[in-house]
């Protein structure tokens, strides 16, 4: 009778802890931001591993846009438009932008025009977001943190507020 308990009570955690990653994620609802896990990932012109491999990002914590779910599959669109299938577990739902522009951008000690400069962030750095609202994110580039105005960013919409 023990044995009987204690491997129904093994079958339920399995059944539990078992469930995938990709399952909580599927219910947000596309589109919407996510980030490279993975230091290499493929982007699939289709959502399985029998369809060739279409690109091989090998730049971890780059932003992305997720526009479709099938499965444990999500189809992505990159900062340079470029859109593709990735296997869910090669993501993650940390919020990153990309500095977009020709020219460097300034980021400040506080989301305003007239804040101190600290930093200045080259087009193409990558870092993480937090303390969106009105215009302005904070981002961290490896520790050097400063808000820069949303229009310079990718992986953020204009309107958009952030914890």
């Amino acid at each position: 009778m023990r044995k009987w308990a204690f491997a129904l009570s093994a079958v339920c955690v399995v059944a539990l802890a078992g469930e995938p990653a990709f399952a909580a994620e599927a219910k947000r609802k596309p589109p919407y931001y996510a980030s490279i896990g993975a230091g290499r990932a493929r982007m699939r012109t289709g959502p399985a591993r029998t369809y060739p491999a279409s690109w091989l990002y090998q730049r971890a914590d780059l932003p992305i846009r997720v526009v479709a779910v099938f499965h444990e599959w999500r189809k992505v669109a990159d900062p340079d438009g470029t859109e593709g299938w990735m296997q869910a577990n090669l993501l993650r739902d940390t919020r990153t932008g990309i500095v977009r522009g020709a020219a460097p951008v300034e980021l400040r000690d506080r989301p305003d025009t007239s804040g101190r400069v600290l930093w200045r962030a080259a087009p193409g750095v990558v870092g993480r977001l937090s303390q969106c609202g009105n215009g302005w994110c904070r981002l961290d580039v490896k520790g050097q943190a400063g808000f820069v105005d949303i229009a310079s960013l990718w992986g953020v919409e204009a309107g958009e507020s952030l914890p």
